[in-house]
């Protein structure tokens, strides 16, 4: 007897996450009518008159003289959005006899449907393949445009459809009828001028001098450090930003499904490009709104750039022009390397792991010098240090590396020294990298600057001397609690680093500490720190430094 019920599978999104949706439907004898329940949102309730309508327009049969009622199961998650289009389609039409209910077993479906009963393609079908591959489905049914994101998930077999009818002939093993291709997504990269482009040109070795910069710029790189930095206008600031992503290494395996997953999920994946095998780069204005940088938007909670520059970088010039609601939204991703918005019914978390990078000016005008000489400030002494408080406080206490630059002087350049590539500092970056994957194998984070506070300083502590350095800044009130975590991620990081040019091992001491101390506090670097030949921490310390001594020794 052939029961008037039939069960289709879908996938709903919420953030990152993937529920995997079962779209019951039944149809059975009584008033005319079509009911929709399980929290569904406009958008897919107005799916019920496009599902009939392509059914029609598909030479396909609409059960009109019978009650239809259609649950997306589980009726407690919140659901929304176009992709539940042709599961709904396809579970009436089995529910009513038109397509074997067997067929509709171990494979999902995904895709918007016209009036005419062609398929549109849906935001995020490669999270939404992941999400089935997890649960085991290894059958997913796509718009034929985005065969290519679906497939980046391994071992799951992917068919690409053009149409309503395309689907149903395919179910019943039945030739596929002609259909008009289905167009892309309207969010494809239609115009291109400069953009990505115009990045992979530049190269560290452009900036002439600034060798103090690039070290710390490439200690940020080797250990996802959030930087920050200060000068007046002129002085490179964007310039060095714009060349941090040359230093990164490409992305794993696993950084790149995720980071592609995102990608997917906001809409701005071009399946044309394949998986984003390189660190992505962000520069949103300072204009932008919080929807736009942290997530949000109306409807669907959509990433922002901060999640989108996941393993990446993220670059916020003028930083005190941005709004104070922006400032104040980055101190939960710049301590947990995530985001959350939450809603009335629902609540997201997104990855935001990837490089803070911010540039400030010393005032509005932006030149302020610290040299009464070549001062040329205009600015009220008042708007002067309101301007810069927007980049202090609890901001500032987050940000790992500060680095204050100045005007370039024919000084600052070593004609006997030329300028290393971004492939050198690349590889060095890269190298590092690994010593710190291999560090914390097993567990979830990647870089020292993921690494909890309790597991760094039970597991990974530096030196007797080198913490005794530390808790003296802190004493002194030049460090906080937190300040103090950030500077033994860095000291891992400089070690790493020197690791990688002598080729010993090191465990940060004093010295390392002492190099971390400046670049957190903005000071000059050595010139055996900017040559990479300072010595290792252990043979630097001694047991029988003072605290005071030891303060001394980083003025």
């Amino acid at each position: 007897m052939l029961m008037p019920f039939a069960t289709a599978r879908c996938v709903a999104l919420n953030g990152a996450l993937g529920h995997l949706i079962d779209v019951q439907a039944d149809v059975s004898p009584g008033q005319a009518n079509v009911v929709v329940v399980g929290r569904a949102d406009t958008a897919l309730r107005e799916g019920i008159d496009r599902v009939r309508m392509a059914i029609t327009n598909s030479h396909l049969s609409w059960p009109a003289t019978k009650r239809s009622t259609i649950l997306l199961s589980p009726a407690d998650l919140p659901k929304s959005g176009t992709q539940f289009d042709l599961a709904m389609a396809l579970g009436v039409l089995a529910a009513d006899g038109q397509v074997a209910q067997e067929a509709l077993h171990g494979t999902v479906f995904v895709g918007e449907l016209t009036l005419a009963g062609g398929l549109r393609p849906a935001i995020g079908v490669l999270p939404m393949t992941l999400a089935a591959a997890e649960r085991g489905i290894r059958r997913v049914v796509v718009p034929e445009p985005q065969v290519a994101e679906a497939t980046m998930v391994p071992d799951v077999e992917v068919i690409g459809a053009r149409s309503l009818a395309q689907v149903v002939a395919l179910l019943a093993g039945d030739p596929l009828p002609d259909a008009p291709p289905v167009a892309a997504l309207s969010g494809a990269h239609l115009i291109g001028w400069r953009g990505d482009e115009r990045l992979e040109e530049v190269d560290l070795a452009d900036l002439r001098g600034m060798a103090d910069e690039k070290y710390a710029v490439e200690v940020a790189a080797a250990g996802g450090h959030a930087l920050l930095l200060s000068g007046p206008k002129g002085c490179g600031k964007t310039s060095l930003a714009e060349r941090i992503p040359t230093l990164l290494p490409d992305l794993t395996a696993e950084e790149s499904l995720e980071l592609t997953a995102l990608h997917s999920l906001a809409g701005v994946l071009d399946p044309g490009q394949g998986m984003v095998v390189r660190p992505p780069f962000a520069a949103p204005h300072h204009d932008a709104s919080k929807a736009s940088i942290i997530g949000g938007g109306l409807g669907r909670v959509h990433p922002g750039a901060l999640s989108r520059a996941h393993c990446g970088v993220l670059f916020l010039d003028e930083f005190p022009l941005f709004r104070s609601d922006v400032i104040e939204a980055l101190r939960q991703p710049l301590e947990s390397g995530e985001i959350t918005i939450a809603r009335r019914d629902e609540s997201v978390t997104l990855p935001a792991s990837g490089m803070l990078v911010l540039a400030s000016n010393p005032c509005p005008c932006g030149n302020w010098r610290p040299n009464a000489r070549t001062n040329r400030c205009a600015c009220a002494e008042r708007v002067r240090r309101a301007y810069q408080a927007r980049t202090a406080g609890p901001i500032a206490d987050r940000i790992d590396v500060l680095r204050h630059l100045q005007p370039a002087s024919p000084a600052s350049h070593d004609p006997f020294r030329p300028p290393e590539t971004s492939a050198v500092v690349r590889a060095r970056v890269a190298a590092a990298r690994d010593r710190q994957l291999l560090r914390y194998d097993g567990h979830p984070w990647r870089l020292n600057s993921q690494v909890p506070s309790p597991r760094l300083k039970d597991t990974w502590p530096v030196t007797a001397p080198a913490q005794r350095l530390v808790d003296a800044e802190m004493y002194a009130g030049r460090l906080s609690a937190r300040g103090a975590v950030r500077v033994q991620r860095l000291a891992w990081t400089v070690a790493d680093l020197l690791a990688v040019r002598t080729g010993v091992d090191v465990t940060p001491g004093r010295a390392e500490v002492e190099v971390a101390l400046r670049l957190r506090f903005g000071m000059p670097l050595e010139v055996s720190t900017l040559r990479g030949d300072a010595g290792s921490g252990a043979g630097a310390d001694a047991d029988s430094d003072t605290g005071a001594e030891i303060v001394e020794l980083i003025r």
